[in-house]
């Protein structure tokens, strides 16, 4: 035994790469017990009721592997017809920690509407310097992205 732990120390010494790395595995941010998207809350009432509130149980989809929740039929069908436009950018993930080149979950509590698409923040700070200018933001996000987005697991 003591022999195969010395031989990973000496492993993870030379190569780095071989050790584990925290991180997030799910390409859309989901309850891991629920399964629910943002924690419930209808992405598209941020757009039509400018405020997070709780879908509905009755008012379910499964979409992207995720289960979406919401207020009533009409944002489910405008949510089904319209994904990409609804749905949280960047899977849900802190744009500004994206920047940073960590994925963190977004708190459906804690978002932003910039340019016609829904942004969540994993902390009030996050949104609060995101919001005050998002274009500077979302340049180093959306370059950073496609990388990040790769190491989740489908």
């Amino acid at each position: 035994m003591a022999f195969f732990g010395l031989l990973a120390g000496i492993l993870a010494t030379i190569w780095p790469g071989l050790t584990a790395r925290a991180t997030t595995t799910e390409r859309v941010v989901v309850n891991r017990y629920s399964g629910l998207a943002i924690e419930g809350f209808d992405p598209v009432a941020y757009f039509t009721e400018s405020a997070a509130t709780q879908g509905r149980p009755e008012f379910e989809v499964a979409k992207g592997g995720a289960v979406w929740r919401f207020r009533n039929d009409g944002n489910r069908a405008s949510f089904t017809a319209h994904p990409e436009i609804y749905g949280p950018q960047f899977g849900g993930y802190d744009p500004t920690d994206l920047v940073r080149g960590v994925t963190c979950a977004g708190n459906p509590r804690f978002w932003v509407i910039a340019g016609q698409r829904l942004y969540l923040f994993s902390r009030e700070a996050s949104r609060d310097a995101f919001a005050a200018d998002p274009a500077r933001f979302l340049k180093d996000a959306r370059a950073r992205w496609p990388e990040l987005e790769e190491n989740l697991v489908q």
